[in-house]
């Protein structure tokens, strides 16, 4: 049966995050929640952009019980202090949506020393997930759901161990592939540790296709002119539809750990959403473990999941 939200029960009582919240598919995740009656707390970089998104979604949905929190996902420390206000405001999370990123921007090293399409896209969700992942019940409602592209099977198609940061060779278009391939491999592993672990908590994934959101601001103005009014309109669909794999993989109960969603259209590019195709290197497990330590030991984090509590029988 096609994903429909209307179907999807109430809400109520459940907390999100949604990390860049305030503008694209974050905004429009906000909105399906918030006509879910979950509470979300709008993790953004910018509070004046954060509050006019609050202000826009509440117009929206009368009634939403929004708040913000800032973070800076190129900054490790700055993911930490989230962690820790976060911990203080709620005891419970029952979905995280790692959905901030940027795409081809110039070449820079963030504070962390990491190259900032890693940093923003992968190693600052990798370590949010770490620091909040205790504060999920044990249930199959709680999600970790990792945003992907379809840019994880471009470029080589490989996580390239030897140059994580792209200090040898920069390519914006191959740093944003590996970023975007490190999502889909991390969400894949996840699964595997938590299924290990006996856990009932769900990792998916999820990618949008193709569309016209703030993502695309580091691509020259000429261009996107070009591309909306020529062959956008054939392989785009709108951010409210891009959102929709997304909040799939967060809401439908038939979801399973280690699904990934997108749209049903050409290319994955546009249409309603369903599952998706991931290329066979991101569901490498030995790849994926790889990066998982490399990931544990540049973000200072031990990933720790603990075992489910077994049930016995008096």
């Amino acid at each position: 049966m096609a994903f429909d939200l209307e179907n999807i029960p109430s809400q109520q009582g459940k907390i999100a995050v949604v990390t860049g919240a305030n503008a694209g598919l974050g905004y429009e995740m906000v909105i399906n929640l918030a006509k879910k009656d979950c509470k979300v707390i709008m993790a953004c970089r910018n509070l004046d952009k954060a509050e006019e998104a609050k202000t826009g979604i509440e117009a929206k949905v009368p009634g939403a019980d929004l708040e913000i929190l800032l973070i800076d996902l190129s900054d490790l420390s700055s993911v930490r202090v989230f962690a820790q206000a976060f911990r203080q405001q709620c005891d419970r999370l029952d979905l995280l949506v790692n959905n901030a990123g940027i795409m081809w921007p110039p070449y820079s090293l963030t504070v962390d020393g990491f190259e900032s399409q890693m940093a923003t896209n992968y190693f600052g969700h990798f370590l949010l997930t770490a620091l909040l992942l205790d504060l999920m019940p044990d249930t199959s409602a709680s999600r970790v759901v990792s945003l992907s592209s379809n840019a994880h099977k471009l470029g080589s198609g490989e996580i390239n161990f030897e140059d994580l940061q792209s200090e040898q060779n920069y390519s914006k278009t191959g740093a944003y592939a590996q970023s975007k391939l490190a999502c889909l491999m991390f969400g894949n592993e996840l699964q595997r540790r938590l299924a290990k672990a006996g856990k009932k908590i769900r990792s998916v994934t999820a990618h949008p296709g193709v569309s016209n959101t703030e993502l695309a601001r580091h691509m020259p103005q000429y261009q996107i002119e070009l591309v909306r009014y020529t062959i956008g309109p054939l392989l785009s669909h709108s951010p409210d539809q891009a959102a929709m794999p997304i909040v799939m993989a967060a809401l439908d109960p038939d979801v399973q750990g280690g699904e990934y969603f997108g749209p049903q259209g050409f290319l994955e590019m546009k249409g309603k959403p369903g599952r998706a195709k991931q290329s066979d290197y991101a569901q490498n497990q030995a790849a994926a473990e790889k990066l998982w330590h490399a990931s544990e030991e540049l973000t200072g984090c031990t990933f720790a999941i603990p075992r489910a509590q077994e049930v016995t029988t008096p």
